[in-house]
């Protein structure tokens, strides 16, 4: 059997499939050190598996949007037959078209980019634009309509920014210390995620401390206002026995202990053992409990195979952009949007290792973020939220997972969920936050290298690192990170100005050095036009020891610039 996969890896990285895809061993000028045709195949089917969630999660949340349903009584329809039952076939519709949209926006992903990210409407964002923009059952500030047509123009204006090269350049530029404490703050909230009822139910809500300890039944929630109040537990911590089946059998023990000894596919086993285990219904760890909700997701289940064409929701965009509630919503999509996605696949390229340690931009950037926006109006089209890359795909990447492959495989998955919607849309969420935490755990290792010694360079990091889980959102993290490191240390560098040095930090010297990175702001199509093309990666010579440009290198360097000067 070893035999036939070496054979077969090797066979493939021989082919076309594997130069296109730089496979070891394939010859391509920047083959990926370690990657082979299988490993890539079982990354892929990880990642979806960590992803598999968004499927019914995605749906639920939109659907509470009332979709393309008219409600015209001021209870929001809350008891209305008609409008529920119509609200439903919007749901049905947004499972189909959450596995569709993922499905394509991860094969584009890549095939196009080369990149082991996969992609599917965002978590956060289509809270944002259920909650925020249109309101549960159509009572915010615009329409479903209205709000899909804002995220399809926000589409194509990223399409421009990124054939600009703009959205490449604006992580380009970050201190190098916030670039690291992103990954590692998407880490933590990761692991936050794996933690919380959307996981494992570790953590769960407190009225006083806001968090506190979980795991209890719903039997043993707080009751307030006549009311239980889900995931706040009144007693009876640390009880749930999901809990505890997740965390032995799909998170911290067997699955860590499988990683120990190298077993391949190890998060993947954890995922489906705790799955197949929590199906069943007279058991005490089933995913479906014999009650209303219960009854509806096992009904759904036994469908096994089943189709739901897209009858309510696709191409249901009201091109009203004479209301200026629309573009403000389109302002909020974007400037949220371009640093949750810009900044997750950056990170995730750079856990992947495919990071130019030169350039400090990655392979195919260009490709990477045009597909983020083409997909992003294409799921507008379908009825979803944003599109964005998921940092559920460390846990293939972690796998092994380091080629366009791996997306491939994960749409390959989200294709066939299309069909199988019944079986992949009930994965429990205990069968996937253990594995949320491990990656969590491999994903904070960044912080070693973070400027530690410099307080301007170590409190923007921090304020990075910990306002990401804490708040849900990967932008507010960038956000607060950049600005508090313009105050930080824009101030004693104006003061440093202005005194000729003498208001010097006593520290400054272990400061970080901030500079612009090699390379033009412009992608490679525009500087192939102008006949300036910026140096290759392999002309220049790297010290394994210290990822940084050699004497040569600088010098080679400084030469492009002198000739990119003289050409403008």
């Amino acid at each position: 059997m070893v035999g036939f996969v070496d054979r077969l890896n090797a066979q493939v990285a021989a082919s076309f499939v594997g130069r296109w895809f730089s496979l070891e061993g394939s010859g391509a000028s920047r083959e990926r050190i370690g990657s082979r045709f299988t490993t890539e195949i079982r990354a892929g089917i990880t990642t979806w598996a960590a992803m598999a969630y968004i499927i019914s999660v995605n749906a639920s949340i939109l659907s509470d949007t009332g979709g393309t349903c008219v409600c015209n009584s001021d209870d929001l329809c809350v008891s209305d037959t008609t409008y529920l039952a119509c609200v439903n076939e919007v749901r049905n519709d947004l499972i189909i078209s959450t596995a569709a949209i993922s499905a394509l926006s991860s094969f584009l992903m890549g095939l196009l980019a080369n990149l082991p990210v996969g992609m599917a409407p965002g978590l956060g964002l289509n809270a944002y634009f259920t909650y925020s923009v249109v309101g549960f059952h159509g009572s915010g500030i615009i329409s479903y309509r209205e709000a899909l047509a804002a995220v399809f123009l926000e589409g194509w204006i990223f399409l421009f920014l990124s054939l600009l090269g703009l959205r490449q350049w604006l992580v380009r530029i970050m201190p190098q210390s916030l670039v690291l404490a992103v990954g590692a703050g998407i880490g933590l909230f990761i692991a936050f995620i794996g933690l919380s009822p959307s996981g494992l139910g570790v953590i769960g809500g407190d009225t006083t401390n806001f968090l506190g300890i979980g795991g209890c039944k719903e039997e043993d929630y707080q009751i307030v206002n006549g009311a239980p109040l889900a995931n706040y537990c009144a007693h009876g911590q640390l009880q749930n026995p999901t809990m505890w089946l997740g965390i032995f059998l799909g998170g911290t023990i067997l699955t860590v202990l499988l990683m120990l000894y190298r077993i391949r596919g190890a998060i993947l086993i954890g995922i489906i053992i705790v799955s197949v285990i929590s199906w069943p219904r007279p058991t005490a760890v089933t995913y479906f409990p014999h009650t209303d909700a219960g009854d509806q997701l096992f009904d759904y289940f036994k469908q096994v195979v089943t189709f739901h064409p897209i009858s309510r929701i696709g191409n249901a965009l009201d091109y009203n952009y004479g209301n200026g509630r629309v573009w403000y919503a389109l302002v909020t999509f974007l400037y949220v949007d371009i640093l949750d996605t810009t900044g997750t696949l950056y990170s995730m390229a750079k856990f992947a290792g495919l990071r130019d340690p030169v350039t400090l931009d990655f392979e195919r950037s260009t490709a990477a973020y045009c597909t983020d926006a083409f997909c992003i109006s294409m799921g507008a089209l379908m009825g979803s939220s944003p599109v964005t890359a998921f940092i559920e795909s460390a846990t293939g990447i972690s796998e092994g997972g380091k080629t366009g492959i791996t997306a491939i495989t994960t749409s390959l998955a989200f294709f066939v969920s299309i069909f199988f919607s019944p079986i992949f849309a009930s994965i429990p969420p205990w069968a996937t936050g253990g594995a949320l935490v491990i990656v969590g755990s491999l994903m904070i290792r960044n912080v070693r290298d973070i400027n530690w010694d410099y307080i301007g360079d170590a409190v923007p990091a921090f304020l990075t690192l910990i306002i990401i889980p804490l708040t849900y959102n990967i932008a507010y993290g960038v956000i607060a990170g950049i600005l508090s490191y313009l105050v930080i240390n824009g101030i004693p560098w104006i003061l440093m100005k202005i005194s000729r040095g003498r208001l010097t930090p006593p520290s400054y010297d272990s400061s970080e050095e901030w500079v612009i990175p090699p390379g033009s702001i412009f992608p490679w199509w525009i500087l192939k036009i102008t006949g300036r093309i910026p140096p290759r990666q392999e002309d220049f010579v790297m010290d394994e020891r210290n990822p940084r440009p050699s004497v040569e290198s600088a010098q080679r360097l400084e030469s492009f610039g002198e000739k990119r000067k003289g050409s403008l």
